[in-house]
């Protein structure tokens, strides 16, 4: 190998050695823009105990106030907060993964419809735009019910019928029509079975086995978005994150005094590790802790406006144009 093959390789990783500290210092999607106001809460009754414990007590009063910082320091070896916090973070992200895995993509459903549907006359484009429609309105339905941004049922239908053209008024009227408090994200797949059956019958799609690859296909698309409502339906037991954000906060409000540094000569002997002064390893320990509680918060509904959540807009208008692009070709 030549010296400029290794001094480009070595440029390489000094470059990528930078690009990695550049994202330390980020801000949007950032831990501190999680936690700023969460550490600014703790940051500043520590440094007020810090100055009164320096700057206002007396002699008597600053053993007493060093007892407490004892009592609270023995008290953070009770809590095992990287094994509950790590369990509780693990779960939430194996389940934000599965529902990373389960969004609806219609691709494969169109490119079935495209090679099995046959006729290039305006009824038989007609059909076939029409079976991809009820297939992505079924999505769009769905994941618009999930939404935290936008949940509105009246809502989501008008924005059915404007977007891309998914729904015709007519369904909506019938949509609407349908008293129930049940989620009827599902309903556009049965128009898409009931018009399948019509072009079997007359004679767009040849034979059965044509018929079953496309129902497999509808039916993969509809498992993923019942996944996704499940996923909505049944979430994470809410005793579960109180426990392990009451032990994260708990965990700190004690380290306001417990990372107290401790101006006595008889410390060391007594086994009280002292802090700096400024709390450097506390902010240490706060940006690791609550930065994975923070984590998993965001994590647990993705479905919302936040930084990091799933960009639904995007899929959506996504769907809508690769519907157009496929079938300007058909």
């Amino acid at each position: 190998m030549s010296r400029s093959f290794w001094r480009n390789c070595r440029t390489c990783s000094l470059f990528d050695g930078f690009k990695s500290l550049f994202l330390l210092f980020k801000w949007r999607s950032s831990l501190y823009k999680l936690c700023y106001k969460e550490l600014i809460c703790l940051l500043i009754p520590y440094f007020s105990l810090t100055v009164v414990y320096r700057k206002a007590l007396d002699e008597d009063g600053k053993r007493l106030f060093e007892q407490f910082v004892r009592y609270f320091d023995q008290y953070l070896d009770m809590i095992s907060l990287p094994f509950i916090l790590g369990f509780y973070v693990a779960t939430v992200a194996a389940r934000w993964w599965q529902q990373y895995m389960a969004l609806p993509w219609p691709d494969r459903l169109i490119l079935t419809i495209a090679a099995y549907v046959h006729g290039y006359d305006s009824e038989s484009k007609k059909l076939k735009k029409t079976l991809v429609r009820h297939c992505n309105l079924m999505g769009v339905l769905l994941v618009r019910s999930l939404s935290r941004t936008n949940n509105n049922c009246k809502k989501i239908l008008e924005e059915a019928v404007k977007l891309g053209g998914f729904m015709t008024k007519r369904e909506k009227i019938y949509y609407e029509s349908i008293e129930t408090n049940v989620n009827l994200y599902w309903l556009p797949g049965l128009w898409f079975a009931q018009n399948l059956q019509a072009a079997f019958v007359q004679g767009c799609v040849k034979d059965t086995y044509a018929v079953n690859q496309i129902m497999e296909e509808l039916l993969d698309y509809r498992g993923k978005c019942g996944t996704l409502w499940t996923y909505s339906w049944i979430s994470i037991p809410l005793i579960y994150t109180q426990v392990v954000t009451l032990a994260v906060y708990s965990f700190f409000f004690a380290c306001i005094m417990g990372h107290q540094r401790i101006v006595d000569p008889t410390s060391a002997e007594n086994g009280i590790t002292a802090d700096l002064y400024y709390g450097f390893s506390l902010v240490l320990k706060f940006f690791f802790y609550m930065g994975l509680l923070k984590l998993a918060e965001q994590m647990i509904c993705p479905y919302g406006d936040g930084d990091e959540h799933f960009d639904v807009d995007f899929l959506l208008n996504r769907h809508a144009q690769v519907v157009l692009l496929i079938f300007l070709n058909c």
